[in-house]
């Protein structure tokens, strides 16, 4: 699948599925423009990737922080085609009544909110170009909860109804829009995710609820991108695609 030509926005960039999908884009022939509240880091992985690549701060739950990314990626390589919205964080596996305001308050800045601004900021461009692509990065916590994520999955669960509501909203303007919903995955945020401490045993109880006996790869998730970001994806819009292993079944 070739996306030369397209210019890509992927957020949280600097680990886990951010990383692989901006790897991946950049591989497959985009110029890609990485932001993530880890600057160093996201440096590092641009210089990785080389010159189609450039990489800064970005907080998506703060507009002038999102508008500088989007203004940033059209002064260095154009107007993007492709935004993937996937920077994201969650509390701790608990009960619900334990999560404290500024926690959930936090949560939902970042996974609902930072799509908000995004659009705000990207979108506009967008329109007048009449194409584009945005991917959201979901959870398929939004389709089959587990307990002790309550708000988490709700963060979710919005952009899930976003998505669709986007994606039915932006098709008169050629812009596509969809979601991924990976299943857990062995990156930074696994132990919250889990509640417990990461070890071998605590991952096979996780692993047992997955019918393909296997947490999800970054790159299962970069390769269901780079799938919805291509021509081959072209007629896709509004569309949730999990990437769980059959956890949603």
């Amino acid at each position: 699948m070739n996306l030369k030509g397209e210019i890509a926005i992927v957020t949280g960039g600097a680990s886990g599925f951010g990383k692989a999908i901006a790897e991946t884009f950049s591989k497959a022939g985009a110029k890609v423009f990485i932001g993530d509240v880890n600057s160093d880091a996201v440096d590092q992985i641009a210089k990785q990737i080389g010159e189609n690549a450039r990489a800064m701060y970005c907080d998506v739950s703060d507009m002038s922080s999102v508008k500088n990314l989007v203004d940033s990626t059209i002064s260095e390589f154009g107007v993007p085609t492709i935004i993937v919205n996937n920077a994201g964080i969650t509390h701790s596996n608990q009960s619900m009544l334990n999560v404290d305001e500024k926690t959930f308050d936090r949560i939902f800045a970042v996974n609902v909110k930072g799509i908000y601004l995004m659009t705000l900021a990207a979108v506009p461009e967008m329109k007048k170009a009449k194409r584009g692509v945005i991917i959201n990065i979901g959870s398929v916590g939004a389709l089959r909860p587990r307990p002790g994520l309550t708000w988490y999955n709700s963060t979710k669960g919005a952009v899930q109804v976003m998505t669709k509501s986007m994606a039915m909203e932006l098709a008169e303007d050629g812009i596509r829009v969809n979601v991924i919903a990976p299943v857990m995955s062995a990156t930074g945020l696994l132990e919250q995710f889990m509640g417990v401490p990461d070890t071998e045993d605590n991952r096979k109880r996780f692993l047992s609820t997955i019918p393909m006996g296997r947490m999800c790869d970054p790159q299962d998730v970069a390769n269901a991108a780079l799938y919805l970001a291509s021509e081959q994806g072209a007629f896709l819009t509004g569309v949730e695609l999990p990437v769980d292993g059959g956890r949603s079944v």
